[in-house]
């Protein structure tokens, strides 16, 4: 029986939207924009970020010195503003208001940076959550097995009582590897409520 839903975090509840980042940071010419995305968020300076091996502060010069000039400002604004402008997955706050209200614990299990914790707990939805476990304080990402192994001896869970939700298939397919149930997100929230529906939760 499933008891814990955990949530994988960007683009699940919460936007990651590089192609919009730059539009709101005024980034227009295409070369600027495939600039940044190459250089910063397709980045080898971000997935150590992810892994916890790097910071914001230190990544920023690594990312800057492979920039031109005119880019470097607007780089580093959006190295550490992206999450500014929060927007939430259409649905899915709800979602996780309706399985909070009906007795289920919800967690956070997501690869991201030290920073992470500055902007979700700005988040209202933050506070249906029993639990996160964020990637770079813990030095190990998704979909290697031992953060999923890890997230449930955090917080004493059983596997098989847990579903994880995740628009990552190879991130699904890591958790259901190690015993637990598992959802790939679509972007629609109606679908993975008939999704857990299906796994037997009732909401």
């Amino acid at each position: 029986m499933i008891r814990n839903v955990v949530f994988d975090m960007g683009n699940v509840l919460l936007k990651f939207d590089p192609e919009g980042f730059m539009t709101r940071a005024g980034v227009t010419d295409p070369e600027d924009r495939r600039q940044l995305l190459r250089e910063l968020f397709l980045s080898v300076e971000w997935a150590l970020m992810d892994l916890g091996a790097l910071t914001e502060d230190s990544a920023e010069p690594r990312v800057l010195a492979r920039l031109p000039e005119h880019l470097r400002g607007t780089a580093s604004h959006l190295l550490r503003n992206w999450a500014e402008d929060r927007e939430m997955i259409p649905g899915m706050e709800a979602l996780a208001r309706r399985l909070h209200a009906a007795g289920y614990p919800l967690y956070l299990l997501s690869n991201a940076s030290v920073s992470q914790p500055d902007y979700w707990n700005r988040l209202e939805i933050s506070r249906l959550f029993s639990g996160t476990l964020v990637s770079a304080f813990v030095k190990t990402v998704k979909p290697g097995p031992e953060i999923y192994r890890l997230f449930i001896r955090t917080f004493s869970l059983r596997e098989e009582e847990c579903v994880f939700i995740d628009d990552s298939h190879a991130n699904v397919a890591g958790a259901v590897a190690c015993g637990w149930h598992g959802i790939v997100f679509h972007g629609d929230a109606e679908e993975t409520e008939r999704r857990l529906r299906e796994l037997g939760l009732r909401f």
